[in-house]
């Protein structure tokens, strides 16, 4: 469990650090800059998108669409 706490916290410590960046230049940083409703609206979409990749038994959607979950929540 310790290993996955770990890598929750690295996301969260990536994603502060870039909260001051250039929106140019960083995704998450546009994001933040963006406001909530945005990312509300991104955090939505990622979770259909796992959902279907549930569905489907795409165990590699459902992989990666977790983690874009997680990202963006």
């Amino acid at each position: 469990m310790a290993e996955h706490d770990d890598i929750l916290q690295r996301l969260y410590d990536t994603i502060a650090a870039r909260k001051t960046a250039d929106p140019g230049s960083s995704y998450t940083a546009k994001l933040l800059h963006q406001g909530r409703s945005v990312i509300a609206k991104k955090m939505g979409e990622e979770a259909v998108e796992t959902a279907i990749a549930a569905v489907a038994n795409d165990s590699d959607g459902v992989v990666g669409g977790s983690a874009d979950l997680l990202y963006h929540l």
